[in-house]
């Protein structure tokens, strides 16, 4: 599937970028590479300290119809810097990329196939490969299902950087939203704020997306990260009608987080949470 760049996009690409300089050119090229081109990339730098600015003008500059570059005026995180996105987002689709992950050639192409044909559906995703410096080590699961409400009680059900989403549901829930209680767990308050709107999704069986993570989780998840998660699925429970003895499921972030650390690594590799 091809599409001119001279054609009017269908998909808004959303991007917050922070200090990822020597990643970013990597990420936008992974873009340019689609087998799908009817998109447009917004990206906003949130506050960066390193030269991720001039990489992204750089793409601005080699190509001004497919890369839009915008500013927050300082550090606000990343619900607030997608929400800065939106507003220039004008197509009928909004896709997520990260500024250090990539997507694989057939992301596009796969995802747009799969909204054309299934209007009941807003929501795409994919699995994802994790890699760091030394490859690829991990491919999450969970691919070729439509989740339902039961599928929040144990963590969001969509991997959230390869999802592409219906711009209309995004309008109607508002966006992300900006709260120093949902840093980190910003995707997951989005798709419990669709899906309590009737908006429902998929998750293809192809992984599509290449995360780059680290393969010590410990350091990435601290305490203001779990705390907010509870935050989340109290809230997020209410608002799906989740039954009150399921509930207690609220509480799995922080028992993972009192869990030894070689413990959480071992649960991190193989279930991806």
């Amino acid at each position: 599937m091809e599409t001119s760049i001279d054609d009017k996009p269908r998909i808004s690409v959303i991007m917050g970028i922070y200090n990822c300089a020597p990643i970013l050119a990597e990420a936008l090229d992974s873009l340019l590479a689609q087998t799908y081109q009817g998109f447009k990339v917004i990206m906003c730098d949130d506050g960066s300290k390193d030269n991720t600015v001039e990489v992204a003008q750089s793409y601005v500059k080699r190509n001004p119809d497919k890369f839009i570059l915008i500013k927050n005026d300082k550090n606000m995180g990343l619900n607030y810097t997608l929400n800065h996105c939106l507003e220039y987002a004008d197509t009928e689709y909004v896709a997520r990329m990260d500024g250090d992950d990539l997507s694989l050639p057939t992301r596009f192409e796969k995802e747009i196939s799969f909204l054309d044909g299934h209007k009941y559906i807003s929501i795409v995703s994919t699995p994802m490969i994790y890699f760091d410096e030394n490859g690829d080590f991990r491919t999450g699961a969970g691919g070729d299902r439509y989740p339902g409400k039961n599928d929040f009680i144990n963590g969001t059900p969509f991997c959230h950087a390869p999802c592409m989403v219906r711009t209309e549901a995004y309008r109607a829930v508002g966006g992300y939203s900006v709260d120093p209680k949902l840093l980190r767990v910003e995707d997951y308050h989005l798709w419990f704020k669709m899906y309590s709107k009737g908006y429902r999704g998929y998750i293809l069986p192809e992984p599509l997306y290449k995360m780059r993570d680290d393969r010590n989780a410990v350091a990435r998840r601290n305490w203001k990260n779990r705390i907010n998660e509870f935050h989340v699925r109290r809230i997020g429970y209410k608002m799906l009608s989740i039954p009150w003895y399921k509930r207690i499921y609220m509480f799995r972030p922080i028992l993972v987080g009192l869990m030894p650390h070689f413990i959480y690594n071992f649960y991190h590799r193989r279930n991806g949470k």
